[in-house]
């Protein structure tokens, strides 16, 4: 298991257990010491349990971002009841770190396999990450991003793509 994997499920796995919170790893490995935004995902036999994170970074480093998205995924994400401690042995986790989102002026700059996708209109905006199964062409990627934050027309609406690195 990755680094950076391991750290989420033992986020989880600690807050769920003994409601605290992990510290920071004494030894940080590369990955954990870059600043950018960070999902955590949680499944439970293959489908979704939680995924919350930031698309840019609010904490001082990758292992700051994913101590706390680890937990809001498992606690705090409103399409789930709060993980319970009998779930634990069967999740699954997975970590994205996110490049910094550059604005895209047409939608052919977008692929859903290779770039995530932030869709803002006024103060409504919505993200998805890449390479997500069932979400194949770029208008089921902006259909959906859309339908999460709320925007019902795709008029005036801004565009941003963005890569990650996955672990699992």
């Amino acid at each position: 298991m990755h680094p950076v994997v391991k750290l989420a499920k033992e986020t989880v796995e600690r807050y769920i257990r003994d409601g605290e919170t992990t510290p920071l790893p004494e030894e940080l490995t590369p990955e954990m010491k870059d600043k950018a935004g960070v999902f955590v995902s949680i499944k439970k036999k293959g489908e979704l349990r939680g995924c919350i994170g930031t698309y840019s970074p609010t904490t001082e480093n990758v292992a700051g971002e994913i101590i706390q998205n680890a937990v809001s995924a498992a606690v705090q994400d409103p399409r789930f009841p709060p993980v319970s401690p009998s779930e634990l042995s069967e999740l699954e986790y997975s970590v994205d770190v996110l490049s910094p989102p550059e604005k895209v002026e047409s939608r052919d700059e977008l692929d859903p396999k290779r770039y995530g996708v932030i869709v803002k209109k006024g103060n409504n905006r919505g993200l998805l990450l890449p390479d997500l199964e069932g979400v194949n062409t770029v208008e089921e990627q902006l259909n959906i991003t859309a339908y999460k934050a709320g925007i019902f027309s795709m008029d005036d609406i801004e565009l941003f793509r963005f890569e990650v690195r996955r672990y699992r």
